[in-house]
């Protein structure tokens, strides 16, 4: 089975007020209004006990924004909701996501194994809270501030990966050009290739550098996630432009899983990454 989907770094951001994002938003600000009316708190005093401007209040319960889940838990507490508010706090993250990502992202959440090869920009998975919102900046067309703010909120959600447990085995191909390009200038590059070495510190994680100077490459085809979840299905994500698949046939998968295999034996290895890494930052 192949679903065409749009690519979850760099694709296009869908229109405002498309369903199920507005659908769930709206359900779940009508549900904060009715509990902060049943307990008697005008929209200024709910504001003042979250710790929420009054008109970021009004956002969240008329649907426009997406609330962030310290704001659901606080208002679930203080609202004495029993728990109605926290369990809408799942389908209200995936909300921070574009409808084209939001199955791949499910996906990325339930991964035992997740391994990627990036030639453009670093993964999301890997970016700085800086250089995401730099990557969301440079859209054409422009995006406003809030929903930047808003990926770049969904982005670091999806970091969470990382502190799981049991911990899903994790590997990157990075090719040499993404480093060296300073997207966001030089102090967001030198943060993202300092949040580089500390990820590779994770021991599920390993991370490798395509150098530039390699004569064969396995991966001109272009860049491309292998995911394997906890029900044991396999699936690739392949991206191209503003266009991707997602493919859980097996012979696409295995096709993508082989030439990752190869792609890897053609980068440096995971130490010698690491020193390439500490090289630029010594040239920045």
């Amino acid at each position: 089975m192949n679903e065409t989907e749009r690519q979850p770094d760099e694709a296009p951001e869908p229109a405002a007020g498309s369903e199920p994002t507005a659908g769930i938003l709206r359900v779940f600000g009508r549900q904060v209004k009715r509990f902060r009316l049943r307990a008697g708190l005008e929209r200024p005093e709910f504001a003042a006990r979250t710790g929420y401007a009054v008109s970021t209040i009004a956002a969240y319960e008329q649907g426009r924004r997406v609330p962030p889940p310290r704001f659901i838990e606080v208002a679930d507490d203080l609202l004495d909701a029993g728990g109605v508010l926290r369990e809408m706090k799942e389908e209200v993250a995936r909300a921070q996501y574009p409808p084209f990502f939001r199955d791949a992202a499910r996906l990325e959440a339930e991964a035992i194994e997740l391994h990627a090869y990036d030639t453009h920009v670093v993964k999301g998975l890997l970016q700085t809270e800086d250089y995401a919102r730099a990557v969301f900046a440079m859209r054409r067309p422009l995006l406003d501030e809030a929903t930047i703010e808003q990926r770049v909120a969904g982005r670091m959600l999806r970091q969470e990966i990382f502190t799981r447990w049991p911990a899903p085995l994790m590997s990157f191909v990075i090719e040499e050009a993404v480093l060296r390009r300073p997207i966001g200038g030089a102090a967001v590059q030198r943060g993202q290739l300092e949040q580089l070495l500390l990820t590779g510190q994770h021991r599920n994680v390993e991370i490798q550098i395509m150098p530039l100077q390699r004569e064969e490459h396995a991966g001109l085809a272009g860049p491309f996630t292998l995911i394997e979840t906890t029900s044991g299905r396999r699936i690739a994500y392949a991206e191209v432009q503003k266009s991707s698949s997602l493919s859980t046939e097996r012979p696409p998968v295995r096709e993508l899983e082989a030439q990752y295999g190869i792609i890897r034996a053609q980068a440096l290895t995971p130490r010698e990454s690491v020193a390439f890494i500490e090289e630029l930052l010594g040239e920045l």
